[in-house]
């Protein structure tokens, strides 16, 4: 008889797959992933079938840290930038606070084998986000040109923001506020 799978092991697995791939990228062996979650490469494979299948619980596990973060400050009934600007701070802020998942993350977020079933999975764990993405690329420069885009523009801004803030903390939000303003008039304009 099979012993029952633990949440705990999951979630074991999943954080030492998020160091791993931030390290080694997404060719890293799931023999590393499991030493270093303590488990043997049979017990990951009792709770992943498949690499494939890991790698996608994984960005799903790193979008569900992400999306709850930037919930916590979200104002519902704010104006656009205000939505924006708290989506942008929890981003920031949580993007500091977990270097490997965010490296992990934008591995994960550009390689095919992250299927189209996850990513819906994973809008959907905040529409809201999609909602005012789309309604800030509608605004301006932007609209004339591919979302994806607008996504990259996002997340260079953000990746240099969190990059800056973590070596500077004192000025920390000096740099999540002027980020926020050039993507806030790169929308507007």
């Amino acid at each position: 008889m099979a012993r029952p799978k633990s949440t705990e092991k999951q979630i074991a697995l999943l954080e030492a797959a998020a160091m791993v791939v931030a390290a080694q990228g997404l060719g890293a062996s799931t023999a590393l992933i499991a030493k270093s979650a303590g488990v043997a490469e049979g017990t990951l494979f009792r709770y992943f079938v498949t690499k494939d299948d890991l790698l996608n619980e994984l960005y799903l596990h790193i979008k569900r840290s992400l999306c709850e973060a930037m919930k916590i400050n979200f104002p519902r009934t704010a104006s656009l930038e205000e939505q924006l600007r708290a989506l942008w701070n929890g981003y920031i802020d949580w993007g500091v606070a977990n270097p490997a998942a965010i490296k992990a993350l934008n591995q994960l977020a550009v390689s095919d084998k992250i299927t189209a079933e996850t990513r819906t999975r994973a809008y959907e764990l905040f529409p809201e986000i999609q909602e005012i993405s789309s309604a800030c690329v509608a605004k301006g420069a932007f609209s004339k040109l591919p979302a994806a885009f607008a996504d990259a523009i996002f997340m260079g801004l953000a990746d240099a923001a969190m990059q800056f803030a973590a070596r500077e903390p004192e000025q920390a939000d000096a740099f999540k506020a002027t980020g926020f303003k050039v993507l806030w008039e790169g929308f507007t304009s």
